[in-house]
């Protein structure tokens, strides 16, 4: 059970507070609502009795905070090269409200858009993924949402350089060397 105050994070929507805990007749069934209020004074109910079943969670410690920073810092993961299975996949595992897999997710999408562009669903899933790993930071690090932002950027900018995919240069791989065709008259043979 949370109390009002407590910083939680609930899956596809990311950590925020629970600002009261209140008693709410919906459809005939009186029910305790944990009354959230996420990033962007989005306010979400979530049923006490199935907090549990739908993931909700306390928030990282300092500690896991610095270990999900380091997933940033790491290569790319294989992911599968179908962008429906890759998008399927990542969906997946951002329900799973996992926060090491959603740092994963951001690491892995960021790599790819740098690479090439990435599909509008997975774009969006990027920006979703990096806005649920932001908000559980600055709970967890008590910083601000522009220095979590700028430090998960320079990370990810960091470990791509780091592990990007060398390019073939062509044009060192080209012969420079005219060699000319044999013109030579077939007909003395």
């Amino acid at each position: 059970m949370f109390n009002v105050g407590d910083s939680i994070f609930y899956p596809m929507h990311g950590a925020g507070r629970v600002e009261s805990i209140e008693e709410k007749d919906i459809l005939g069934e009186k029910q305790s609502y944990y009354i959230l209020k996420m990033p962007g004074e989005v306010k979400v109910m979530v049923p006490v009795a199935k907090a549990d079943d739908v993931g909700v969670r306390n928030i990282i410690d300092q500690e896991s905070a610095y270990k999900v920073i380091n997933v940033l810092e790491n290569n790319s993961t294989e992911m599968s090269m179908n962008w429906n299975k890759r998008y399927r996949d990542n969906m997946d595992r951002l329900k799973s409200g996992d926060i090491y897999e959603i740092a994963d997710i951001v690491r892995n999408l960021s790599f790819k858009q740098k690479e090439k562009c990435l599909s509008t669903g997975e774009k969006k899933m990027l920006l979703n993924a990096k806005q649920i790993l932001v908000s559980e930071l600055v709970l967890a690090q008590n910083l601000t949402q522009e220095q979590v932002e700028i430090m998960v950027d320079a990370k990810i900018d960091t470990s791509f350089e780091a592990y990007k995919p060398k390019q073939d240069v062509v044009g060192d791989t080209i012969v420079k060397t005219f060699i000319p065709f044999d013109t030579g008259n077939t007909d003395e043979m």
